[in-house]
């Protein structure tokens, strides 16, 4: 799990293995991720749109970036958090992922959300 407070937005990542959807034999490693944003500020925010640099093991870098997160661009009152999971496939057993969500303040003042780094690794495989 990791941990990251930007102007009063703490995201949390949470990242796991996915055996069953995972092929070894065809270098397919799938990842599942839970992010959780909590709004430990004054002002509502909204999220408006994510930015995610994967690296595989091999160091090949992926950036994706579009709106929202799971189709939706929550607004998260003070106090309050959003929570989601979702995927990542791999062609290495173990990687990387970063990066940020493009939030506005009510009162239209844009900020990025730091996504501090977190390991995506198949259990046992860095023993």
């Amino acid at each position: 799990m990791n941990d990251t407070l930007t102007r009063d937005i703490r995201v949390i990542a949470e990242p796991r293995f996915l055996p069953e959807q995972s092929d070894p034999s065809s270098s397919r490693f799938v990842f599942a991720y839970r992010i959780t944003v909590r709004n430990e500020g004054a002002v509502p925010v909204r999220l408006l749109s994510r930015h995610w640099v994967i690296t595989n093991g091999e160091g090949a870098v992926e950036e994706v970036r579009g709106p929202g997160v799971v189709g939706c661009q929550p607004k998260i009152e003070p106090g309050r958090e959003f929570q989601y999971t979702s995927g990542c496939p791999l062609d290495t057993p173990m990687g990387t992922m970063h990066g940020s969500f493009q939030m506005v303040t009510a009162a239209g003042e844009a900020f990025d959300a730091r996504i501090a780094p977190f390991r995506l690794v198949v259990p046992n495989v860095l023993n």
